[in-house]
């Protein structure tokens, strides 16, 4: 059955799956061997640097059994080499969310108080993600920055499946890859989300290179770092963004980008805003 995290019900199994298929034997200290007739790990390799019997880690990795302890999962952990981010993901897969009862969630809005704040911000473009990653507010620089930046607009969306947002990015092919590991580090929790399920199940339709990151299950809450950009009208800029949790709006994230003072970016974002509106 699909869920919203774009996995069989075995979305644990999966993973372990994925990532001992990504592993080689000397990444993790043991010799190549003889030739593999499948990529990566064999299981017994896994289950032995976990300190687990093949024959548990197989139930594991099958969907049999779902619900390994603490002790396993640190095992599994080190011994598919996972840094924090995906560790932390692999938790949340074998402990997922009761399914809630409830109706839809409300619609999402953006309080005054943040929508003045980011107005106010007239030399900084920034905006408001909602858990879907659609835009929900935005200030008239961000928009002028981008206008797939607009409120209303999925963002992810647009990146996958609007050829503008290829030549926006002048890095693209990195900035996708950021984009669907943060996407993957949100769905453990999500329980079966039918719209999170049928955005995952567009974009798998409309983008290969979605789904083949999709594949991937890489793991990464990073929310800050350097973006590059080609505006059509001031040229390339190097912008730093920040990605920040509004605590009072659970699932809702403020995202501003700056470029460094002095540099060649910092003038050209400067000349966004003597631009006509």
């Amino acid at each position: 059955m699909a869920t919203a995290s774009g996995l069989t019900a075995s979305g644990l199994g999966d993973y372990l799956r994925v990532r001992r298929e990504r592993l080689r034997p000397q990444d993790v200290g043991l010799p190549p061997g003889e030739r593999r007739r499948v990529p990566g790990l064999r299981r017994e390799e896994v289950a032995l640097l976990a300190g687990i019997s093949v024959e548990y880690y197989l139930r594991l990795e099958q969907g049999r059994d779902q619900h390994p302890s603490d002790q396993v999962l640190d095992g599994l952990g080190r011994a598919l080499r996972l840094d924090h981010d995906a560790e932390t993901y692999l938790r949340e897969l074998a402990r997922p969310p009761r399914a809630s009862r409830r109706g839809p969630a409300p619609p999402e809005e953006v309080s005054a108080s943040v929508r003045g704040l980011i107005d106010d911000w007239t030399t900084t473009p920034a905006l408001v993600h909602g858990r879907y990653m659609t835009t929900l507010a935005a200030n008239s620089l961000a928009v002028a920055l981008c206008p797939y930046f607009a409120p209303g607009v999925n963002t992810l969306r647009a990146a996958f499946l609007e050829p503008e947002m290829r030549e926006f990015y002048r890095d693209w092919d990195e900035m996708t890859a950021k984009a669907v590991a943060y996407l993957r580090s949100l769905v453990a929790g999500a329980g079966d989300d039918p719209r999170l399920a049928e955005m995952i199940g567009e974009l798998s339709a409309g983008s290969g290179r979605f789904r083949g990151l999709w594949a991937r299950q890489d793991v990464r809450r990073k929310t800050s770092g350097v973006t590059r950009m080609l505006h059509p009208l001031v040229g390339p800029l190097d912008l730093h963004y920040e990605k920040l949790a509004l605590p009072a709006a659970p699932g809702q994230m403020l995202i501003t980008y700056h470029a460094k003072r002095d540099s060649p970016s910092h003038t050209r974002l400067s000349r966004l805003t003597t631009l006509p509106k």
